[in-house]
């Protein structure tokens, strides 16, 4: 017998999976607007300051597992960062350290791009700053902080994630998170990187690093919670 109901909780079914598809599709589309680094480091394990290439949003999804609002937010905001404290010349991946707030993204693309490591005092996670990072260029001490402009974000997405982080979305509610999420990355890779991030100077900037272990990896944290099925976990 004919149910329109579950005709209709089907039809729902489809169409967000069709919605999804499209924004995966959009987003991957839209990373053909290159974002790209030039970095320099040394040439062997006790090399020389000469070896140059090119890092990319491909490289930075590669390393860090998949591409992401979070993701093209990090490599955008220290984009502009990096303008500040290299102007035209290469990123020197030896001269850096840097400050990230905890999001596994965030710290991803700040460790890949800056070489910053805890054990080599060139890397720590903090909440207590404004912004997303604090990057210092170590041989003259300048240092800035970049931030992610006002009414940037929609709302929806940090609400969402805060209950996806307590594991009380259901598959199609984490569907439609993701869907804001692709949708927010190709906004972001539609504008420029100044119109979205502030960078500002940070005089007389003191590195005290702290180990904090306890911070939460949240994009793992529903790696087991099946697809969406009419709605139901």
């Amino acid at each position: 017998m004919f149910c329109p109901k579950k005709y209709n909780i089907s039809t729902k079914r489809i169409l967000k999976i069709i919605l999804l598809v499209l924004s995966v599709t959009l987003l991957s589309c839209s990373t053909s607007r290159k974002i790209s680094f030039t970095t320099i480091d040394t040439d062997f394990s006790k090399g020389r300051l000469n070896y140059i290439q090119k890092i990319t949003l491909k490289d930075l999804t590669k390393f860090h597992g998949h591409l992401c609002d979070g993701l093209v937010e990090g490599a955008l905001s220290l984009q502009l960062a990096m303008k500040e404290l290299f102007s035209n010349q290469p990123i020197d991946r030896t001269n850096l350290r840097i400050v990230s707030k905890p999001s596994p993204c965030l710290t991803d693309v700040a460790i890949y791009l800056t070489g910053g490591r805890y054990q080599f005092n060139s890397f720590y996670v903090d909440t207590v700053f404004k912004g997303l990072y604090i990057i210092q260029r170590i041989d003259n001490k300048k240092t800035v902080v970049v931030s992610r402009n006002e009414n940037v974000k929609p709302t929806a997405i940090d609400s969402l994630g805060l209950l996806a982080t307590k594991q009380l979305l259901t598959p199609c509610g984490l569907d439609s998170l993701k869907i804001l999420e692709n949708n927010y990355a190709i906004y972001l890779l539609k504008h420029k990187p100044e119109e979205l991030f502030t960078v500002t100077l940070v005089d007389n900037f003191i590195w005290h690093p702290a180990l904090n272990n306890n911070f939460i990896k949240t994009d793992i944290l529903n790696k087991k919670i099946k697809y969406c099925n009419n709605g139901k976990k």
